[in-house]
């Protein structure tokens, strides 16, 4: 039981630091502007790829969940 306690609360570290990335994303003004984020424009539709974006994401939670379980 006890680690299902610390799996749960893991979790719930996980969702704040998730929930205080969303909020302060829309302050960044790079942050979905990266070189490397795709975007296509045609007449009737546009295609938005965040390649780069989604990569740096990766290595900060890549980072924070190997300084959690260290």
């Amino acid at each position: 039981m006890a680690e299902f306690a610390k799996t749960l609360i893991y979790i719930g570290i996980v969702l704040v630091v998730l929930g205080l990335i969303f909020s302060v994303a829309g302050k960044v003004p790079w942050l979905g502007n990266l070189p490397g984020d795709i975007t296509i424009q045609r007449e009737r539709f546009t295609v938005y790829f965040p390649l780069t974006t989604g990569i740096l994401i990766s290595v900060i939670i890549t980072l924070v969940l190997y300084f959690f379980r260290r």
